[in-house]
C-alpha cells in the first residue's frame, strides 16, 4: 500500500537534513580519506541490504519476468546516460568546474529522491528503509560536494547555500515519484521496483564502492560494508 504524500514529505526531510549536515561539517573540516572510505563502505552495505532484503523480495512476489527485464534495463540505461552526461559536462569545462559539479550532483540527488518515491510505491516499510539507506549516501554526498567546492575556492557560506539548494532536489524527486507511482500494481509496479533495484545496485558498485576503493583498504574499512548490511537487516527484522 502506497504511503500518503504527507508521510513521504516528512520522511524525506531526514536525508535532506543529512545532506546539509554533511556539507556544513565538511565546509569547516573535511573528514580524512580513511574515515570517508569507512562511511562509504558502511553506506554501500546499508543500500545493498535494502535491495536484497526489501526490493528483491517484493519483485519476486510479482512473478513478472518481463517487468523485471524492462525495469532493470531502464534502470541501467538511465544511470549510464546520467554518467555520460556528467562526463560530458566535465569535458566541456576542462577540469570539473563548479557549474558542472552542481549539475551532475543535482541530477544524482533528484534520482535519489525518485528512488525514495519508488520505495514508498511498494509500501511504507520499504520506503522508510530506503530513506535510512539513502540518508547515509546523501550524508557522504554533502561531504564530498563541500570538499570539492572548498578546493575550488568557493566561500564557506556559498558552499553551504549551494548544498542546501541541491538537497531540495531530494524532496522534488520523492514527491514526484510518490505522486506518479501512487496506486501502481501488477506489471507497472514490477517495472518500477526493478528500475529502483538496478539504480541502487549501480549506486553501490559504480559510485560508493568505486570511490571508497581509491583509498588503501584495511580490515576495518572492509568490515564496514558487512556492518552496514547487518545493521539494516536487523532493522528490517525488528519492524
Amino acid at each position: 500500500m502506497s504511503a500518503p504524500l504527507s508521510q513521504i514529505f516528512s520522511l524525506t526531510l531526514i536525508p535532506v537534513a543529512a545532506t546539509i549536515f554533511g556539507g556544513v561539517v565538511a565546509s569547516y573540516r573535511v573528514p580524512g580519506e580513511k574515515l570517508r572510505s569507512f562511511v562509504q563502505h558502511f553506506a554501500a552495505g546499508v543500500v545493498f541490504a535494502a535491495v536484497a532484503g526489501e526490493l528483491l523480495p517484493e519483485i519476486t512476489k510479482g512473478h513478472q519476468p518481463v517487468g523485471v527485464v524492462i525495469g532493470f534495463s531502464l534502470g541501467v540505461a538511465v544511470l549510464l546516460a546520467v554518467r555520460q552526461f556528467a562526463e560530458a559536462l566535465e569535458r566541456r569545462s576542462g577540469e570539473k568546474g563548479e557549474s558542472s559539479l552542481i549539475a551532475a550532483v543535482g541530477i544524482d540527488v533528484f534520482i535519489d529522491g525518485l528512488l525514495i518515491g519508488v520505495g514508498f510505491a511498494a509500501g511504507a516499510r520499504v520506503g522508510m528503509l530506503l530513506v535510512v539507506a539513502l540518508t547515509l549516501e546523501l550524508l557522504f554526498l554533502g561531504v564530498s560536494v563541500a570538499s570539492s567546492l572548498g578546493q575550488s575556492g568557493v566561500s564557506r557560506a556559498r558552499t553551504i547555500l549551494t548544498i542546501s539548494g541541491l538537497s531540495l532536489a531530494v524532496i522534488v524527486g520523492s514527491l514526484l515519484g510518490g505522486t506518479l507511482l501512487q496506486g501502481l500494481h501488477g506489471l507497472a509496479l514490477e517495472i518500477v521496483l526493478s528500475f529502483g533495484a538496478a539504480a541502487l545496485l549501480y549506486l553501490v558498485t559504480e559510485e560508493l564502492l568505486t570511490e571508497a576503493h581509491e583509498v588503501k583498504e584495511t580490515p576495518l574499512i572492509t568490515a564496514a560494508f558487512f556492518a552496514g548490511f547487518v545493521a539494516l537487516y536487523l532493522i528490517e527484522l525488528s519492524t
